[in-house]
């Protein structure tokens, strides 16, 4: 049912995903107190539990500018990642709230005519079993398990596999999603989302035509890329994926590169105005996906 409802939406038009959760977070000037302490400063997963408030705020916001689809607040949920502030017993509990309060904000905009879709989000943890390495194929996979079995145990319209940088991590990820899905009978809509580094491949070397080949069978509802680079890296891999995949395409980019500061030099403006550029080459085929917040791009 998630992803005939959702299918229903995108035949209609372009669907408009939420921003950067970690930014709204720092805007919202937090002390180590509200984290929980000291030893949780920085855990952004763990403001689900300590101050939901905040979370279901920045859930708020986005909606309030126009956004479709909620990401949940679980990029960092896995339990190898949570092990980092020694939370990482507590991953089914943060996973399952973050799904509860991106529900609870998008109940209070969803209507018959604009439907909102939640999200369960899942980052591609700290491991990359090509590069780091520190894990095992088998201990990954439990860990997406882990992370996808709470993220749909908790009310997940969707499934959002995003940041993928290592194509064994991903192997790793549906094999634990699917797991997911078979235990608790439920199989949601999947959403990939990789990452191009502006070398023209992924952190561990594949190409795009690689990246969507090795996920192909997993039979997605979009196929897409976010993060690392500005919109006009991406244009022709976005492109490469429109003529392989089958199914919906997605775009959320980075304001451009950063400087050697960190800072970015796109404004929502000039941000913007490349999306609607991707957003008129896309056509019918194409579900470009960009940051509510700050891109206000047309729904018609």
């Amino acid at each position: 049912m998630s992803r005939q409802r959702i299918e229903e939406q995108l035949e209609k038009r372009i669907l408009i995903i939420d921003g950067a959760m970690g930014t709204m977070i720092q805007n919202a000037d937090l002390s180590p107190e509200d984290f929980g302490g000291e030893e949780f400063d920085g855990c952004n997963e763990y403001l689900n539990i300590v101050k939901p408030e905040v979370i279901e705020g920045v859930h708020d916001a986005y909606l309030e500018a126009g956004a479709d689809i909620l990401c949940t607040n679980t990029f960092g949920g896995t339990p190898v990642v949570l092990d980092e502030y020694g939370l990482g017993e507590k991953a089914a509990d943060i996973n399952r709230l973050a799904v509860e309060i991106a529900k609870r904000s998008a109940a209070k905009f969803a209507t018959p005519e604009w439907p909102r879709f939640v999200a369960g989000a899942i980052g591609p943890t700290t491991k990359t079993l090509s590069v780091t390495g520190g894990i095992t194929f088998d201990e990954l996979k439990e860990n997406f398990y882990v992370q996808a079995k709470s993220l749909v145990e908790g009310g997940a319209d969707l499934i959002l596999l995003e940041t993928s940088q290592d194509m064994l991590n991903v192997k790793a990820a549906t094999i634990g999603i699917k797991q997911a899905f078979e235990e608790t009978g439920i199989e949601l809509p999947i959403m990939v989302s990789g990452t191009i580094e502006p070398m023209g491949t992924t952190l561990a070397g594949q190409s795009i035509e690689a990246f969507y080949i090795s996920i192909e069978h997993v039979k997605p509802l979009s196929v897409g890329l976010n993060c690392a680079t500005g919109p006009e890296f991406m244009t022709d891999h976005i492109r490469s994926l429109s003529e392989l995949s089958d199914g919906y395409v997605s775009c959320y980019p980075n304001a451009g590169l950063p400087d050697e500061e960190g800072h970015y030099h796109e404004t929502p403006e000039s941000l913007s105005k490349k999306l609607r550029g991707l957003q008129k080459k896309a056509g019918s085929m194409w579900w470009a996906a960009a940051a509510a917040r700050r891109l206000p791009i047309s729904k018609q």
